[in-house]
């Protein structure tokens, strides 16, 4: 296995580090498609899913166009800055991505998040069938409860 890049493993992430990290569509796409899994998944697959996502469509139906943005924008700034945070480690030479971590920190806050993504979409249906434990209903009483 080549070199793994994470800067921060083991440290407390701060409430800013957190909502930086969250307040990216892309990022938080990247964090949904690598929870659960067991090993280290090619940034490729991840960038076909995120952009199936976007755009509701199945990731073989994605454009050349759309899934190539996704990528670049993955490899430049995205996976970077998760793995700074030790969110992610990242093998530069095999182009994986797994969650590390520090990524236990930011679960709380993913499940809040996730109730503005659109309800009726492929990512919403991905997001309910992966957990089930229903994500989404949790999600939702949870919210419930702390208004009353």
């Amino acid at each position: 296995m080549g070199a793994l890049t994470s800067s921060q493993d083991g440290r407390e992430l701060s409430a800013d580090t957190i909502l930086e990290l969250l307040a990216n569509r892309r990022r938080r796409y990247l964090l949904y498609a690598l929870r659960g899994q067991d090993g280290p998944i090619e940034l490729s697959k991840l960038a076909e899913q995120i952009a199936g996502w976007e755009h509701d469509v199945p990731p073989e139906e994605v454009a050349k166009n759309e899934y190539k943005s996704v990528y670049v924008s993955s490899v430049q700034c995205h996976v970077p800055k998760l793995a700074d945070a030790g969110v992610v480690d990242h093998d530069e030479n095999n182009h994986t991505v797994v969650l590390a971590d520090n990524y236990e920190q930011l679960e709380p806050y993913l499940r809040i998040v996730i109730r503005d993504e659109p309800e009726n979409s492929r990512l919403h249906a991905a997001l309910e069938t992966e957990s089930g434990d229903g994500f989404f209903s949790q999600i939702r009483e949870n919210v419930a409860r702390l208004k009353h």
